[in-house]
């Protein structure tokens, strides 16, 4: 009897098909959340893009002023109102 060739019926060749897409399917994904700084952010959740989560109130407001967002006047009274909100919790 002469199936497809080695000996594989259309049955087996679909199941090798399968199989070997499941592999790669595996490989992919186990790449992808290998790196979770390769994944992108489109800030759902509260987190906003390029923002590290664990920044604190501080962390951000200097950021903020290194950037030049923020002039020194509104950063020294932003940051004394901070350091009284930390100190009177």
């Amino acid at each position: 009897m002469m199936g497809y060739g080695f000996g594989m019926g259309a049955g087996g060749w679909i199941a090798m098909a399968v199989f070997w897409i499941g592999v790669i399917g595996l490989v992919v994904w186990l790449v992808v959340h290998s790196f979770p700084g390769s994944r992108r952010d489109d800030g759902v959740g509260g987190a906003q893009p390029g923002v590290a989560q664990s920044e604190t109130p501080e962390q951000l407001l200097d950021r903020r002023f290194a950037a030049g967002e923020v002039d020194v006047a509104a950063y020294d009274s932003m940051r004394a109102t901070l350091r009284a909100n930390r100190s009177g919790k």
